[in-house]
């Protein structure tokens, strides 16, 4: 049976996120059905103007503020800081990603909120924390993937520590905060009462280091980075291979993948040789399978190598680019990429959910709003202003002095006068 009910529809959030950790977590829950309001500062959230966004947005911006109401507040003026309150009063969940700290300085903590509305999630993330000796160190992916010895473990023995290339750091921390948002919306359910949840992005750098801890606590001693091999070196073949035009990633978690590749390879007594025939054995001889495994994949192409895996069933996949992954027919064909005419960008696939619900139909992606687009509608639907009263917190400064912003707040209030 289908149904067009998301599941968190009537929910309303507060979205004050900044960069990728808070509006990551903005994105998932609009998606999930939630009225996301995204509040920014009068000069807009800092991705929205970084350099490679000429036209004042960044595809980044677009990427996590699709299906969100778009508003600006100035929480360093009194009116900015009445108008976010009385907005609280209404709402469901208030997400921020701010230092520790900063909320309670401007006179919007969690105190002040859960007086005027006890139901209230206030969901905080955060690089450190909001305890502990590190809770006030500026805090950014690239400095929590150092402390969090994710960068110890990536890159090559005779080359220095390397980031991991994607902002792990910031969408661990994002989609986590998801969870202890959704945790709490269920604990509201049986209690009735709102509480304040927190993550902290440097509390989640040791799970995925799983493998690399277990090699750690084996040898009782360090072991060097190991480029594209398993972190433990325990799992063999592991690792990214030459192709004829390119590069493709074969790993053989079981035996029996080891026999299937083999057998693809066109060399099965491979499979069966004693010197290979386990993973323990093909760990102690990792250089020499690798060269065997390399020897084969320089011969063929990276997508027909991935069709060769899907027929003999072992685990492969080509390394693909970025242009590659934008136009990636199982992500279309899924719904996981949709290809969206953004009102300033032009035409470009943005990302939907990754999470899915069974029987509700993917929601229409609708592109990020412009800074302070809803900043009329929000106050009126929300917290039922005149047109006067909205005019007058423009002239106030509730929103910032931001000439574009402004301006298209005074347009929404002049097309509600007309009405």
């Amino acid at each position: 049976m289908t149904t067009t009910q998301y599941p968190l529809e009537g929910i309303t959030v507060l979205d004050l996120g900044q960069v990728y950790q808070g509006p990551y977590c903005g994105f998932l829950l609009a998606l999930a059905g939630a009225r996301v309001i995204k509040i920014e500062p009068p000069g807009g959230d800092s991705v929205r103007n970084r350099s490679d966004a000429p036209n004042g947005v960044s595809l980044s911006f677009a990427m996590l503020n699709s299906n969100k109401e778009g508003m600006t507040l100035d929480l360093k003026t009194e009116p900015g800081r009445e108008v976010l309150l009385n907005l609280a009063d209404h709402a469901d969940v208030l997400l921020e990603n701010f230092a520790p700290g900063v909320m309670e300085k401007l006179g919007l903590g969690t105190e002040q909120l859960h007086l005027r509305n006890p139901r209230l999630i206030y969901a905080s993330g955060s690089g450190y924390g909001s305890t502990g000796p590190y809770r006030d160190v500026l805090a950014m992916d690239l400095t929590i993937q150092a402390i969090g010895g994710i960068m110890s473990v990536t890159g090559f023995p005779d080359g220095p520590p390397v980031k991991a290339g994607a902002a792990v750091s910031d969408f661990l921390g994002g989609s986590h905060l998801y969870g202890a948002v959704l945790t709490a919306l269920m604990n509201r359910e049986r209690t009735g009462q709102g509480c304040v949840v927190e993550t902290a992005m440097f509390d989640m750098c040791y799970h995925p280091l799983a493998s690399n801890l277990s090699m750690l606590h084996k040898q009782k001693k360090q072991i060097p980075r190991t480029g594209n091999r398993h972190g433990g070196l325990s799992v063999v073949p592991y690792n990214v291979y030459p192709a004829s035009d390119g590069y493709v990633a074969i790993i053989c978690v079981k035996d029996n993948h080891w026999l299937t590749l083999t057998r693809a390879m066109g060399r099965p007594e491979l499979g069966t040789d004693p010197r290979y025939a386990s993973n323990q054995a093909r760990a102690e001889a990792i250089d020499e399978v690798d060269e065997l495994v390399s020897a084969w994949t320089k011969l063929h192409a990276k997508e027909d190598i991935f069709l060769i895996s899907q027929r003999e069933r072992f685990p492969a996949a080509p390394v693909r680019d970025l242009l590659e992954l934008s136009r990636d027919p199982h992500l279309h064909q899924r719904g996981a990429l949709q290809d969206v005419n953004h009102p300033v960008l032009g035409p470009i696939a943005l990302p939907h959910s990754p999470i899915r619900f069974r029987d509700v139909p993917r929601m229409p992606l609708t592109p990020s709003p412009g800074l302070g687009e809803d900043n009329a509608a929000v106050l009126a639907d929300i917290l039922k202003l005149s047109a006067e009263q909205i005019g007058s917190l423009v002239e106030q400064g509730a929103f910032g002095h931001s000439k574009k912003a402004n301006q298209t707040t005074h347009s929404a209030v002049k097309r509600r006068n007309r009405r």
